[in-house]
């Protein structure tokens, strides 16, 4: 009964926000809520609820500073230079730019946290693709799986969380994984092509002298600027055919006014050019003590954004602003993670996490057993999108690890196959760091999960299938 009610709650919480019948925040509150009563333990409600949230606390303190950190160093400029790169390397093509927010994605990910990733990523590309009208669940979906394939570090949890669950070296599983999740990653890259092809096809391709515009912009981070001489000044964003036969003029002009086109405003008053190398510094400090894990992340991003805020605006009216222009994205991350914890609290309080593996190990036929690593990627997929990594790590794995055991499947096998399901799992509505993503992209998580699904799981296979032919797992 509780596995039914399970996955019955689950299931209602995606059909009610993919359909837009009701806000994540209240979903996740209230559809679980309703399903704890139905489960006959209304009165415990508040004891899951406070655990809940007692064990997402920290992941919701972390989100709250790292998004007012971030969020300082974006005002600051310290991300102007990467903004540039990438708009250099992408121009206006629409290709140009899904592929390269997958490599800015993929790069950041190697800090091995999944909220700095999407805050940076959306940070620098946001304008851009709002800017060029392009869609915003490309960028999220793009994002969201580059980061998913990396999360498999052995710093970013997964790696780390299969090692303890099974008593492993990390390394040992990590390192014959890399040529699998290589082909992983080169698979996002390759979607990003075929995705950002697509937006080329709706969009056309785009020349900067049709989008370098000479007006007042309302918001600063969306400010274009330096229309120079040739520009219109009308703003227009009308599409040119690719092969009209513009020629290599068209291309020369195309290199000269990228200098002169502007993502981030060059001249926003918070700037800081002075502090440029110190606010670098602290910010690949913080980086490294999070991978060397110095202090928890919390504290890490609790003690980074006071310094960040007292270094570079050291008046107390200038701090204020600051915190002013960053409590909308504070508010809505936060609240959306203490929201997730009254789910993730009843999923684990009533027992329907437990009783869902269980059905889940118990319906692999006999048959199956000499596979079971084969059996434990494909089960990854749903089983981390619909449950923590914790849950599934520490939960589902050793009984998929014994159960293999049985059958002369080694330990290593099935902790590297457990990892397939990662580029899906960073989309689940249990993740906290997806509601960072969504929430600063301004998109719909029900737009966002129903584009990403099939993309994501199709990737999953495709580290599966490249593992199972190197021999991996």
């Amino acid at each position: 009964m509780l596995t039914i009610l399970g996955f019955a709650m689950i299931a209602t919480f995606l059909v009610l926000i993919m359909m837009k019948k009701m806000s994540p925040i209240a979903a996740l509150v209230l559809i679980p809520a309703l399903f704890c009563v139905f489960v006959g333990k209304g009165a415990k409600l508040g004891d899951y609820v406070i655990d809940g949230v007692t064990s997402l606390a920290p992941t919701a303190a972390m989100l709250m500073f790292a998004i007012v950190y971030f969020g300082v160093m974006i005002d600051v400029g310290l991300f102007d230079p990467v903004v540039r790169g990438i708009l250099k390397f992408a121009k206006a093509d629409p290709m140009r730019i899904v592929v390269g927010t997958a490599i800015l994605a993929a790069i950041v990910s190697l800090d091995g946290d999944g909220s700095t990733t999407f805050m940076i990523t959306v940070s620098a590309m946001y304008p851009l693709y709002k800017r060029l009208k392009m869609s915003l669940v490309v960028m999220t979906g793009v994002a969201a799986m580059a980061n998913g394939v990396m999360n498999t570090l052995p710093w970013g949890g997964p790696t780390a969380r299969a090692a303890t669950a099974l008593k492993l070296d990390a390394s040992d599983i990590f390192v014959p994984m890399i040529p699998a999740l290589a082909v992983g990653l080169l698979g996002v890259f390759v979607l990003s092509y075929v995705l950002g092809m697509r937006e080329r096809k709706r969009l056309g391709v785009l020349t900067l002298n049709e989008i370098l515009v000479d007006e007042k912009v309302e918001e600063t981070e969306t400010v274009l600027v330096g229309a120079g001489s040739g520009a219109s000044g009308t703003g227009k964003t009308a599409a040119t055919a690719g092969g009209s036969g513009s020629g290599t003029d068209a291309e020369d002009d195309e290199a000269g006014d990228a200098e002169r086109f502007q993502v981030l405003d060059p001249n926003r008053p918070t700037l800081r050019p002075k502090l440029y190398w110190f606010n670098a510094l602290l910010t690949a400090t913080l980086l490294t003590s999070m991978i060397m894990e110095w202090l928890p992340i919390p504290v890490l991003f609790l003690l980074g954004a006071a310094l960040a805020l007292t270094v570079n605006f050291p008046h107390i009216p200038d701090q204020k602003a600051r915190l002013g222009a960053h409590a909308d994205n504070v508010l809505n991350v936060s609240g959306m993670v203490f929201a997730a914890a009254v789910f993730t609290g009843v999923l684990q309080g009533t027992g329907m996490v437990d009783h869902m593996a269980r059905w889940m190990v118990d319906v692999i036929p006999e048959g199956m057993g000499p596979h079971m690593a084969l059996v434990t990627g494909v089960l990854s997929l749903p089983l981390t999108y619909f449950m923590s990594n914790d849950g599934f790590y520490f939960g589902v794995l050793p009984v998929l690890a014994e159960a293999g055991a049985a059958h002369g499947v080694s330990p290593l096998e099935m902790a590297r196959a457990s990892l397939v399901g990662q580029p899906l799992h960073m989309s689940s509505p249990l993740v906290p760091a997806v509601y960072v993503l969504v929430g600063m992209a301004k998109v719909e998580f029900g737009d966002h999960t129903r584009f990403v699904v099939k993309w994501a799981a199709l990737t999953c296979l495709l580290i599966l299938g490249a593992g199972i032919l190197f021999g991996i797992i």
